[in-house]
C-alpha cells in the first residue's frame, strides 16, 4: 500500500504531498519540476492553497523533522528525512 498523497492545484496541476504540518496543513510541491510549494490547509470552507517559496519549504520540512525527533516519532522521522534528502539535496 502506498502513504503517497496527491492533489489537483488549478493552474498547476497535480502536486505531491511533501509532509503533514499539523491536522488542517500539509506541505505539498509540484510532482515534476519540485520547484513550486503550498502550504494547503483545509476547513470547513474548502481548500486553500498558499504558495510558498523552495526555502521556506525546505525551513518548514526542516522544523518538522526537528518536531518529530522530539516527539520521538521515529518512523515518522526517518520518512521524513528521507523525503527531506530527495527533495532539497
Amino acid at each position: 500500500m502506498s502513504n503517497e498523497i496527491y492533489l489537483n492545484h488549478p493552474n498547476f496541476g497535480l502536486l505531491y504531498q511533501v509532509c503533514l504540518l499539523d491536522n488542517s496543513k500539509e506541505l505539498f510541491t509540484t510532482l515534476y519540476a519540485q520547484r513550486l510549494f503550498f502550504v494547503v490547509s483545509s476547513n470547513s470552507n474548502g481548500v486553500n492553497f498558499e504558495p510558498v517559496s523552495r526555502s521556506d519549504g525546505r525551513t518548514i520540512v526542516e522544523a518538522r523533522i526537528r518536531y518529530l525527533r522530539k516527539i520521538e516519532a521515529m518512523e515518522d522521522f526517518r520518512q521524513l528525512q528521507q523525503i527531506y534528502k530527495q527533495t532539497f539535496q
